[in-house]
């Protein structure tokens, strides 16, 4: 059944964004896309490149296809931002690690709208309250933190979407820099490989915003995405493979001293990427008890929800 929801995505044409409009597309819900009227800077450096095969042109030709509302406006304009915000019921914000504070002026926008009925933060990974992180992702995280708390002293209706690993950045090279497919030989495990982590692809974390912002009993709670048949150890992943191939890899294992040597010694992205590693391989940042006043199990909620298994996703590189 479709959704009434109106729903305005921010960042709609990232590696996020992306599937986020489109699983609000396939839910039925009224789908909105702030568009930049200028191209951003296309030359920063890239954490992973993003395993979406359209250009940003093709893909909002593919939205406009679709249904989808594009408007123009910038989350620095704030004109734009306001008449773009008052059409709709919520805004979900998936914009890159690099405008994380400019957030801020997103709450100002939807204070001033006075109609949201819920604001997504952009987040999208571990929980930013609960983790044990080193820099240089502890400052994203602190930066994310400080916008839950602009958000909730506004008094703006939210919900914080934790969907840890994607497998873009984990299952897709089993975290091995430089790579770009699962190794056939070798490869090189943080830690002792024993601690749980949490993944999920894309177009799921997509599935499960949308499935959130449509379900009432996620207002002013963090949703969390820790799904069974994918919270792995690396071991655990590694063992997926290894079947999958008929083959045992050699491995080594580095020390947690090592790796925190390895961050500090690396320059951007590796020495960003090792600590997103770290946080999830080393110090376990997956791995908590809920609190249900204030936190949402997805699959608890969302049982029926058809999610890609880990297993599923390696065998696209068999």
């Amino acid at each position: 059944m479709a959704s009434e929801n109106k729903i305005l995505i921010l960042g709609a044409t990232g590696a996020i964004g992306r599937h986020i409009v489109w699983a609000s597309i396939k839910a039925g819900n009224p789908t909105y896309a702030l568009v930049r009227k200028t191209p951003v800077n296309v030359n920063k450096p890239k954490l992973v490149t993003a395993a979406n095969p359209e250009t940003k042109e093709e893909l909002l030709e593919n939205y406009q296809a679709s249904g989808v509302i594009l408007l123009e406006g910038d989350i620095n304009d704030h004109e734009t931002l306001v008449n773009s915000i008052k059409q709709v019921d919520t805004v979900i914000c998936a914009a890159g690690r690099l405008l994380i504070e400019d957030q801020v002026k997103v709450i100002k926008a939807i204070k001033e709208a006075g109609n949201v009925k819920r604001f997504f933060p952009s987040e999208f990974g571990l929980d930013v309250d609960r983790h044990d992180a080193v820099e240089p992702v502890r400052q994203v995280f602190e930066e994310k933190a400080i916008i839950r708390r602009v958000t909730e002293s506004e008094g703006v209706p939210y919900t914080y979407l934790c969907c840890h690993a994607f497998t873009g950045y984990f299952l897709r090279n089993l975290a091995q820099l430089d790579a770009t497919d699962p190794p056939r030989d070798k490869l090189v495990i943080l830690g002792d490989g024993n601690v749980k982590g949490a993944y999920v692809t894309e177009a799921d974390v997509g599935t499960y915003t949308i499935r959130a912002a449509n379900d009432p009993n996620t207002l002013n709670k963090a949703v969390h995405i820790r799904l069974p048949n994918n919270y792995l150890t690396t071991n655990e992943v590694i063992a997926l493979w290894e079947k999958k191939i008929g083959k045992t890899l050699e491995k080594t294992y580095v020390s947690e001293e090592q790796v925190l040597k390895d961050i500090q010694e690396s320059s951007f992205p590796h020495n960003y990427l090792l600590a997103l590693y770290h946080s999830q391989q080393i110090k376990g940042d997956a791995v908590y008890e809920i609190d249900p006043a204030k936190d949402v199990e997805a699959y608890d909620s969302y049982p029926d929800v058809k999610y890609t298994t880990a297993d599923e996703y390696l065998n696209q590189f068999v």
